[in-house]
């Protein structure tokens, strides 16, 4: 065999064990690649009962305990809500007059320099008009500020819803009871009655 025969078998050869190889490794490829897609198909497999039960439960709990939360929440505010309408009820009632005492006082006043006048006073004139002053602005603010109105005058009609009949007396030009004399004054607030005027009656007489 010539050494240009020789050589062409062993450059054959060469390429032939080349392609071996090559043909080797593209195998040890695709067997590396079968075996990824087998292991990721192995973890991307369905998840059994057991375990979606779990989880299942597991975000019941967690609702759970958020719920739960949120009723102390509402259940402590409600609470405290109550508390501080308990507290507001019972200065309302504690306070309730403290305008009204608030506005006396001037009267209050007025009448404490009205009775130091009247130790050194030389006209009892003038010490009955400060007293009738200091009655007709304290009338004046009850009615205005505090809706408190004076009823019962001589001559109106007997009403018993409102009037107090402390006795009768028959006269013969009366046609219907009427109020003869006012002992006592009745007072209304707003439209309800505090206190019942109390007075003598006019009566037809028999």
């Amino acid at each position: 065999m010539s050494e240009e025969n020789k050589e062409e078998v062993q450059e054959e050869q060469a390429e032939n064990t080349a392609s071996a190889a090559e043909n080797a490794s593209e195998s040890e490829e695709k067997a590396a690649s079968a075996d990824e897609n087998s292991s990721e198909e192995a973890t991307e497999a369905p998840k059994s009962e057991l375990e979606l039960a779990n989880e299942k439960i597991a975000g019941l709990e967690k609702e759970l305990a958020e719920l739960k939360d949120k009723y102390l929440r509402t259940v402590a505010e409600n609470d405290n809500w109550r508390k501080r309408m308990i507290v507001q009820k019972d200065e309302a009632v504690a306070y309730a007059n403290a305008s009204l005492l608030g506005d006396l006082l001037e009267s209050l006043d007025n009448f404490d320099r009205t009775v130091e006048a009247a130790a050194t006073a030389t006209d009892p004139k003038s010490i009955a008009d400060g007293i009738t002053m200091i009655n007709k602005s304290l009338v004046s603010m009850l009615e205005n500020k505090y809706n408190l109105v004076a009823y019962g005058t001589a001559g109106d009609a007997f009403d018993p819803d409102i009037h107090e009949a402390i006795g009768r007396v028959e006269e013969e030009d009366v046609k219907e009871e009427t109020l003869k004399q006012v002992y006592l004054k009745g007072y209304k607030l707003k439209e309800r009655v505090i206190r019942h005027a109390k007075v003598m009656v006019s009566v037809p007489k028999a």
